[in-house]
């Protein structure tokens, strides 16, 4: 890979109280196959993934949030996608999973260590000292709006792997993700490991627990992602969040 010499646009901040959007400092989306690296266009996707593997690799509580479009298993689609998204889960070790399930206000008062919010998604960004993170399954307008303060308030570089167009407030980004482009990402997440020379534990558990998440498995700090994986589509409680099967076509 040649070292791109253009000054980066989206970086992590904090960016301020009201920072510009992404937009407002000339950042356009990717074309299929293209993606966005700190604002830049980049021919190549892979390397926007290799980028994001060595970030989630290499940064402190480095975090994977799934969205509602990944977390309920509303037809079998999702749960593929939602397979594929524990198989890129595997490739890092000590990785967090903190899951996006509900778009709603979480007032009085948030866990940041059972959930993340897009009205307040900075709380659990500083709760968990999060440094890297990737968003995947959470529909867009929620994303881009969780992106903008992410930017303004943390020191996180965030990443959004996009089933739509990707976005341009996310330092880097893909787009037009489906399973096969999760599996894809996943033995490049694989591949860039194994080139820096990072172990998985032999236990398969790679996957370190949050303190809320350790109490409800008895204690325990990591598990093994693939133990997780999804069976059979179905609404299921999805309907408990507000979340309709026809409301997930809409995007996704």
């Amino acid at each position: 890979m040649t070292q791109d010499t253009r000054e980066r646009i989206i970086v992590p901040g904090p960016a301020g109280f009201h920072p510009p959007s992404a937009a407002q400092l000339g950042v356009a989306l990717p074309d299929p196959g293209e993606g966005l690296y700190y604002g830049l266009l980049e021919p190549n996707e892979d390397i926007v993934i290799e980028e994001m593997a060595r970030k989630m690799l290499t940064s402190p509580n480095a975090t994977i949030f799934p969205g509602p479009l990944v977390l309920w298993a509303w037809n079998n689609h999702a749960v593929e996608k939602a397979k594929a998204v524990l198989e890129i889960a595997a490739q890092i070790p000590e990785v967090m999973i903190i899951p996006m399930p509900d778009y709603r206000p979480k007032y009085p008062k948030i866990d940041p260590e059972e959930v993340i919010n897009p009205n307040h998604p900075n709380l659990t960004i500083w709760g968990n000292k999060i440094e890297a993170c990737i968003f995947i399954g959470v529909h867009c307008h929620y994303a881009n709006l969780t992106l903008k303060m992410i930017r303004a308030g943390t020191n996180c570089c965030t990443m959004a792997i996009c089933a739509e167009q990707g976005h341009e407030d996310a330092m880097l980004t893909i787009r037009d993700s489906d399973t096969l482009k999760l599996k894809r990402t996943a033995q490049i997440f694989k591949k860039v490991r194994e080139e820096m020379g990072i172990k998985l534990p032999d236990n398969g558990e790679n996957v370190r627990f949050t303190g809320t998440q350790s109490k409800v498995h008895n204690g325990k700090t990591h598990t093994n992602p693939m133990t997780f994986m999804p069976t059979a589509a179905g609404a299921g409680s999805a309907a408990t969040f507000g979340h309709s099967a026809e409301q997930m076509k809409r995007e996704g």
